[in-house]
């Protein structure tokens, strides 16, 4: 029931270091030590859009898309955030933090966060980020 009170108030996606993308496990509880967020995605803006975690937690963020269209949700500092702003690949999932969302589904990736500070995450389909489809991981 923890798990469950702490996924309504921290809900995102995700960086930091280790983790990597796994298909979704349905309604089963999260491994021990292991936190469940939701985010949810409707009309290109994610909710929550602030994700507050401690340092040294595993998170295993739950991306359920209700748009039409695709999305996806990238997770890493400013220059991940860069290059995938220059172009990004047409489809995620082999690494950690990055994954694609297809219309009216729902994606998983889990990741670890190791170091105290902001991280921020977004969505860099054609003009999905400049219309402010983003947010931040804040670890402490």
């Amino acid at each position: 029931m923890r798990s469950l009170a702490l996924a309504a108030v921290v809900v995102s996606t995700a960086a930091g270091l280790g983790g990597c993308s796994v298909p979704a496990r349905g309604n089963e509880p999260p491994p021990a030590g292991e936190r469940t967020v939701v985010v949810d995605v409707r009309w290109s803006r994610f909710s929550p859009s602030v994700v507050e975690v401690p340092v040294g937690t595993t998170v295993r963020f739950e991306v359920r898309n209700a748009d039409p269209i695709a999305h996806e949700l990238i997770v890493g500092d400013d220059s991940v955030q860069d290059r995938h702003e220059l172009g990004t690949d047409a489809r995620h999932g082999d690494r950690p933090g990055e994954i694609s969302v297809p219309a009216r589904s729902t994606a998983v990736t889990t990741r670890t966060f190791s170091r105290a500070g902001r991280v921020p995450f977004g969505c860099h389909l054609p003009g999905h980020w400049a219309y402010g489809m983003r947010g931040t991981v804040t670890v402490g």
